[in-house]
């Protein structure tokens, strides 16, 4: 009886010692599975850290993107949250959550691509819009230049289609008409000169004026005075006489009755058109 009972001892005993050793590895393997689940699940939200740092990241000049990576970057700091609440033996719903993570990274891919190509477009709108402020700049600058070449030019031609004088003289003429130089003798004062040529002058009727001076220095003008307006100013006139010019040189010869008797001395006259000084010179009257 005691043999048989120590056999059902040894026997138990072994049982016992072969089940604990089963229950030692059953426990090893489930703990050494939760600790890779667990790695898992914090390799996970290592990853979506990492995500809300990109979305962090992302900004456009587009305010309706801005808004959409905003509602995106609360997706990835709500889907965080519920992975942290997971136990990480809950397999299935942590491998629900990295596929959301995987569409999250997707729909950040895109809009990255979508910023960048926003960049490409403001950078070469910026250009245009530098190239057309540049080629605005030169195009004012030649027409500024075109508009002095021009304003230069029509200067040059007024100037040049001025009619100019030469030549003048001033003699003495007796009531017979013969010229002079005594004082005595002389009852008119005649000034002749030539208006020179020029295609481009205006042709029609002008104006020669002359101003004659005593030798006191003294204007001389007949009983009424006249005036003509030279260079905006208005000027007294001694004589004047209208000639038809066409283009061609074309001699003038102006009268002036003192009404007076002459001294002696030197007598200065000056000839104008109300567009230029044509000529002066002086006469003495002995």
């Amino acid at each position: 009886m005691d043999k048989k009972f120590k056999i059902i001892i040894g026997v138990l005993s072994a049982a016992v010692a072969v089940l604990a050793i089963v229950l030692i590895y059953v426990w090893s393997d489930r703990n050494s599975y939760i600790n890779e689940l667990t790695i898992d699940k914090e390799n996970l939200t290592a990853e979506m850290l990492q995500l809300q740092q990109d979305y962090a990241q992302l900004s456009s000049t587009n305010d309706t993107l801005n808004n959409e990576i905003l509602l995106e970057r609360e997706k990835v700091a709500q889907l965080i949250e519920r992975v942290q609440k997971t136990e990480a033996t809950n397999k299935a719903m942590l491998r629900k959550y990295e596929k959301e993570l995987g569409t999250l990274r997707s729909i950040m891919r895109n809009y990255i691509k979508q910023i960048d190509s926003l960049n490409t477009l403001n950078n070469t709108l910026r250009a245009e819009a530098a190239e057309a402020k540049q080629q605005a700049r030169e195009s004012n600058s030649r027409y500024e230049n075109l508009k002095s070449t021009t304003e230069e030019l029509g200067k040059q031609v007024e100037l040049g289609s001025i009619v100019k004088g030469r030549g003048l003289v001033m003699t003495g003429v007796t009531e017979s008409g013969k010229e002079t130089d005594r004082s005595s003798r002389t009852s008119k004062l005649k000034a002749c000169l030539n208006l020179v040529e020029n295609s481009i002058a205006k042709k029609g009727p002008r104006s020669v004026y002359i101003r004659v001076k005593g030798p006191d220095g003294i204007l001389m003008t007949a009983d009424q005075q006249h005036l003509f307006t030279f260079e905006g100013e208005q000027m007294i006139y001694s004589a004047s006489r209208e000639v038809d010019y066409q283009g061609a040189e074309v001699e003038v010869c102006i009268y002036f009755d003192p009404g007076q008797k002459l001294t002696k001395g030197v007598y200065t006259v000056e000839a104008y058109t109300e567009e230029a000084r044509l000529a002066a010179t002086d006469m003495l009257l002995r």
